[in-house]
């Protein structure tokens, strides 16, 4: 009796050792959980590095939807069919890939000097795609995951410490479904009115991960044929803000089940490089891909089919103009190496954010977004600064430039980040200046900025 009285006595005593600080726990609703408020290091961060990478790499042909593409859609693509008619054995099954997942040159402090040198401020790594090949040691994927199989490493975890050790913030992406799992199929043909593969697979998986690497952002997806209440996700996310090791800096997203997307959850991605048409009232990301093609790597890929810089730059700008974040992805190849095009694009980024990263991070939408004078400029501000931004990435014609929203007084001053000489400009009336431009310096990015302070 004595030993049962203790049990719960410590059971008890850690429940309430695990109440936030403040107070508050979250139920296992969508009004409580969607009441909580976001981390603030997210929405300071704006930019972030998206990974891509798993047994899909190996064959590196037209998306990582190939396994679905090939034996999951009916009909299958006919183009997968003879990619794989031309280049293997018959007999070969999507599995006999992962031995060919070898990462043999992958180095996780490379990979975290360039996604540093790009400017992100967090990375977020696929764990698991809806293949269900885990990049960690999962014990609930035996012989499906990156240390029985493949690489034979904790990609995960090496990837973790590299990133942390650049204070960059890590993630990590998680697939709900897998297409091919048994129990998955079983539930799915039962209408999910049983759960076996959420209780023995899922969400055990999903616990374990947490545990193990401690992720500040959970980037959820494959929800969209089940309801949030198969999936269990309201329990789980009530346990991820209450009582996680992550609970006071995580961030979720919001692909929770059928129908929760631009709906319930942290921030919402809505669609895949989704664009809003107007300011957001809700805090959101634009995930989007250097290659337009595809999230995973691609043997095919041609550079018409990729991302320039002016146009990830003009994406980024006008993304956090609409008060989102921006999550640009790279798939590296089946050895571990980012392709020196996407290695590029990134270093670009990061020296563009090196002179005008300061009408990014920690930004804010300023009262207008984008205007039309001179020439289309977009607006952020920074109350850090007391400062409104223009972004410009035409470059005039003229020497004379016109912005017709910000309000002036004699106080304001107007200068060209990367230049400290004062601009000179005029007032119009009501409202807007006009001002001379000095010589635009050359950049790759074709995007300027210039900071008003003193404006309204």
């Amino acid at each position: 009796m004595f030993a049962q009285e203790s049990w719960v006595f410590l059971l008890l005593a850690a429940w309430f050792i695990l109440i936030p600080a403040s107070g508050t726990r979250y139920q296992a609703n969508w009004e409580s959980l969607d009441a909580r408020p976001l981390p603030t290091w997210y929405d300071e961060a704006k930019f972030g590095i998206f990974v891509h990478w798993g047994v899909f790499s190996v064959p590196g042909f037209e998306s990582e939807w190939f396994w679905w593409h090939w034996k999951g859609q009916n009909p299958p693509d006919q183009k997968c069919v003879q990619y794989m008619l031309d280049n293997y054995p018959p007999g070969f099954s999507y599995p006999d890939f992962a031995p060919q997942f070898h990462a043999q040159f992958f180095d996780p402090d490379d990979w975290a000097d360039i996604f540093e040198a790009s400017g992100a401020k967090y990375v977020v790594l696929t764990a698991k795609h809806h293949e269900g090949f885990t990049t960690w040691p999962s014990s609930y994927s035996w012989n499906w995951n990156s240390v029985d199989t493949g690489p034979h490493r904790d990609l995960v975890g090496d990837l973790a410490e590299a990133v942390r050790n650049r204070s960059l913030h890590y993630g990590l992406y998680n697939s709900l479904y897998e297409w091919f799992n048994p129990l998955y199929l079983a539930d799915k043909k039962n209408n999910f009115t049983t759960q076996d593969f959420v209780l023995k697979k899922l969400l055990p998986e999903l616990y374990d991960m947490v545990l193990s690497y401690k992720p500040e952002l959970i980037w959820s997806d494959g929800d969209w044929e089940a309801p949030d209440t198969y999936w269990n996700s309201t329990e789980f996310l009530a346990w991820l803000y209450n009582d996680s090791p992550v609970k006071d800096v995580i961030v979720t997203n919001d692909r929770w089940g059928a129908g929760c997307y631009c709906k319930h959850g942290g921030y919402y991605n809505c669609a895949d490089k989704y664009t809003p048409g107007e300011l957001p009232k809700h805090k959101w990301e634009k995930c989007q891909s250097v290659d337009t093609q595809s999230w995973g790597y691609r043997r095919t890929m041609r550079l018409s089919e990729l991302m320039d810089l002016p146009s990830i730059i003009q994406d980024l700008v006008q993304t956090v103009a609409m008060g989102g974040n921006y999550l640009l992805n790279v798939g590296p190849t089946p050895d571990g190496m980012i392709p020196p095009v996407f290695e590029e694009r990134l270093r670009g980024i990061g020296a563009w954010l090196e002179v005008n990263g300061e009408a990014i991070y920690s930004s804010k939408p300023w009262r207008i977004q984008t205007e039309n004078a001179t020439v289309p400029v977009w607006y952020t501000s920074n109350s850090k600064y007391s400062s409104v931004y223009a972004v410009f990435m035409t470059k005039p014609t003229v020497y004379t430039f016109h912005l017709s929203e910000p309000v002036t007084a004699e106080s304001t001053t107007v200068t060209l980040l990367g230049n400290p000489e004062p601009l000179r400009w005029a007032p119009l009336h009501p409202r807007g200046l006009i001002l001379l431009l000095p010589e635009l310096p050359q950049t790759p990015a074709q995007a300027w900025i210039l900071k008003l302070d003193g404006v309204k």
